[in-house]
């Protein structure tokens, strides 16, 4: 292609057609993100065979069960992209995502036809990933081979827009469903969200039909370049096959675990950790994602001028200065004071600790409920995470029994083994109230005071995070797009993109929650993230090249 082609403007139809792409994408994040944003309410529906902490976690696990299967949705349908080409591809990942959606909103629960029901979610979830996985790649390849040389990192940066848009529409359908529905959204209104996205899969059918196909891969078609075999060539050959493995490793899993601690995380550090009401901190998510959401296009198109490489590293970078807990820019002990001070004078008045037998306290992770905690050292750790007390771990004698310690006063534990059901229903009970009165006594609130609520310095604290979302996300699909060649574009780049945004990302509430459980301090999670975004600070500055000056075309 020539020069003079590449830099000419798009013409009308062009824009039409990549904004059809990125409105369907929407639709589909917007069906993805509907079951994150509803975690909690799923856990009680689905999993209520569990005690609330596992059924959480086993929630959270079902959520990150679509991130899972995203590289292998990346691989299938990556290559169904680089052989038969990108749009028909968008419609088969929209039919599986849309139709998938909609069973959820009708799928029984637990109480109706028991496991079955979990098993059958977790399935749906796992042809979510699936279709998600094929679907990134493609939006971006496509959008960037209708983009203009020199504008690339501008026009794909929509395409990045489409996540948090998605995630912003749930928010608002899950926030007019509650006001609708009331008191009846936890037992049925939940499911009106779902229900609905049988009319997006409708539009978004109807857009992709209207598409045309990329005119980089009709050119590679009508010149008979197109590959015969793209998983081959993108992970058998050595030269792309380390182009892979940076882009997972110096760009893609750093921005992935920034994205989920800015968006994700911090919905579920207000809700579960710092008890604010569930409609008030999905208000305030969705207050910073309206004024955050065109910093998108604003680091896009600034890649265009001074490159995507320093735009994402420095994202990255101030990414792991203020997540680090305890420090004074901590972005996350900042939400603490402003959204539950009274949480953080009580901590800091009348610490916590628990001093047990260190050998009886074992990993606080039960994904599939079947662990039963019997040890006193347990027993008193899933207590004092359930009220989201923060604490420290004293080693006491082989065989002692666990005593929690909040500010001056003393609670022993118990271990209910030996004992009959009956009695270990009630000790429990007992231990659980006095946990929570001497919490009470010591000023632990049960749930965030709104009188107290600094809504103004949250929602500010909010909006950094999702800048911060935006400075590594924005110019990343130009980047990626332009790291490998046009006939295996749409394979080579959706495996690390999904490998990054599906485990590193996607796993991050599970991994960041059980981290929390195990340590005992609120803040602990946080380690995750702030540790595989140094990782790729580092691997991305030495290693990644800046490639905003590529000829796509060129690649071919």
């Amino acid at each position: 292609m020539s020069t003079s082609t590449k830099a000419a403007p798009m013409t009308a139809e062009e824009r039409k057609v990549i904004f059809a792409s990125s409105l369907g994408t929407v639709f589909e994040w917007y069906d993805f993100y509907l079951y994150g944003s509803l975690a909690a309410v799923i856990a009680k529906q689905f999993f209520s065979g569990l005690d609330a902490g596992s059924a959480f976690i086993f929630a959270l696990l079902a959520f990150a069960a679509g991130f899972i299967v995203r590289p292998f949705g990346a691989l299938v349908f990556g290559r169904l992209g680089d052989l038969i080409g990108r749009k028909y591809t968008f419609l088969v990942t929209i039919l599986l995502m849309g139709g998938s959606t909609f069973i959820v909103g009708i799928l029984p629960n637990y109480a109706t036809i028991g496991v079955a029901a979990p098993v059958i979610l977790i399935a749906l979830r796992m042809l979510q990933g699936l279709a998600l996985g094929g679907e990134y790649g493609g939006a971006a390849t496509y959008v960037a081979e209708h983009a203009p040389h020199g504008r690339r990192g501008a026009y794909t940066a929509w395409i990045q827009t489409t996540a948090t848009l998605g995630l912003f529409l749930s928010l608002l359908v899950i926030l007019f469903t509650r006001e609708f529905t009331g008191p009846d959204f936890d037992v049925w209104g939940w499911r009106v969200p779902f229900i609905v996205s049988i009319a997006l899969l409708a539009v978004s059918v109807w857009i992709r039909l209207s598409m045309n196909e990329s005119p980089a891969f009709k050119k590679m078609k009508e010149e008979g370049k197109l590959s015969k075999a793209p998983l081959t060539e993108s992970f058998g050959q050595w030269k792309n096959l380390k182009i892979v493995i940076l882009a997972l490793f110096g760009l893609v899993a750093g921005q992935a675990v920034v994205w989920y601690t800015g968006q994700f995380y911090a919905l579920f550090y207000l809700t579960q950790v710092l008890k604010v009401d569930p409609k008030t901190a999905n208000l305030l998510i969705a207050a910073s994602l309206v004024v955050g959401t065109p910093f998108f296009v604003v680091f896009g198109s600034l890649s265009d001028k001074i490159g995507r490489k320093v735009i994402i590293m420095g994202g990255l970078l101030l990414a792991v200065i203020t997540y680090i807990p305890n420090t004074p820019v901590s972005v996350f002990n900042a939400l603490t004071h402003f959204a539950n001070p009274a949480l953080e004078k009580a901590m800091a008045a009348s610490p916590a600790t628990i001093t047990a037998d260190v050998n009886e306290c074992t990993f606080q992770f039960n994904p599939t409920g079947t662990a039963k905690f019997t040890s006193s050292c347990d027993i008193a750790k899933q207590v004092m995470a359930a009220n989201s007390a923060s604490y420290s771990t004293i080693p006491a004698a082989p065989g002692s029994v666990a005593v929690v310690k909040i500010g001056d006063t003393e609670i022993t534990g118990y271990s209910p083994k030996g004992m009959d059901p009956a009695e270990a229903k009630a000790k429990d009970a007992e231990f659980k109230k006095q946990i929570r009165d001497a919490l009470t006594a010591a000023g632990y609130p049960t749930k965030a005071d709104p009188s107290q609520i600094n809504y103004f310095a949250v929602f500010l604290l909010l909006l950094y995070l999702v800048l911060l979302v935006t400075m590594v996300y924005g110019p990343i699909a130009a980047m990626l797009v332009e790291m490998f060649p046009t006939r295996i574009r749409y394979t080579s780049m959706s495996l690390p993109y999904h490998i990054g945004n599906g485990w590193f990302g996607g796993l991050l509430p599970t991994i960041s929650f059980a981290l929390v459980a195990q340590n005992g301090n609120i803040y602990y999670g946080l380690w995750y993230p702030i540790i595989i975004a140094a990782m790729t600070l580092v691997i991305g500055t030495l290693f990644v090249r800046e490639t905003k000056d590529v000829d796509i075309y060129a690649k071919d």
